[in-house]
């Protein structure tokens, strides 16, 4: 196989598997994996055609969080995605450790504002948006819940601060990759950056 039908089967596979046809995108990954045992895309696309396949929900949503991630550094791609890939088994506990007992003891030390209050703000009509903003710029959003880090997201997504979504995205799934409330929120960040375009 020549590097040039590399990139055109590549190709082939990624599309197939946009399609939803998994085992035509499985067949194109496996070969290209096959003549170039190195590709880190095609083994990776290999696992998430077999998961997606195996009717593994997240495969999709991951395949989608892959493709932005290498719009923006294909190679940094590869490795945070066979990270994820390699993790994906030890799945979710609890997410609440994350923002654990620790981190509410800090916060009398902590320069910040706790998501209630922040939430308590919006509560009172104020933008999300420009509330944010003038946050960001003095002080920190301090979260300690599950529930408020999803909604906070969420909120990112809906109010036009992408890119940092993603950060805090990413953030997370590296540490929970199967988590079906994050995958269902990266959906929803790759559609309206996709709408974007």
């Amino acid at each position: 196989m020549s590097a040039m039908s590399k990139y055109k089967t590549l190709s082939q596979a990624k599309e197939s598997f946009s399609k939803s046809d998994f085992k035509t995108a499985m067949e194109k990954f496996a070969s290209v994996l096959q003549n170039y045992p190195n590709s880190k895309e095609a083994y990776n696309g290999v696992i998430l055609s077999e998961m997606a396949l195996s009717g593994e929900s997240g495969a999709e949503a991951l395949f989608d969080y892959y493709e932005i991630l290498q719009e923006e550094d294909k190679e940094q791609a590869d490795i945070i995605m066979g990270e994820i890939l390699q993790n994906i088994d030890g799945t979710i506990e609890k997410f609440s450790q994350v923002f654990a007992e620790p981190l509410r003891e800090r916060l009398e030390y902590e320069d910040g504002i706790m998501y209630e209050d922040f939430k308590a703000l919006l509560d009172r009509g104020e933008s999300f948006k420009e509330t944010f903003e003038n946050i960001m710029f003095s002080t920190r959003v301090i979260i300690t819940r599950k529930e408020d880090f999803l909604d906070f997201l969420d909120n990112l997504i809906e109010h036009g601060f992408a890119e940092m979504a993603l950060s805090y995205l990413e953030s997370a799934l590296g540490i929970y990759p199967n988590d079906a409330l994050l995958l269902k929120l990266l959906k929803k960040l790759s559609k309206t950056k996709r709408s974007k375009n």
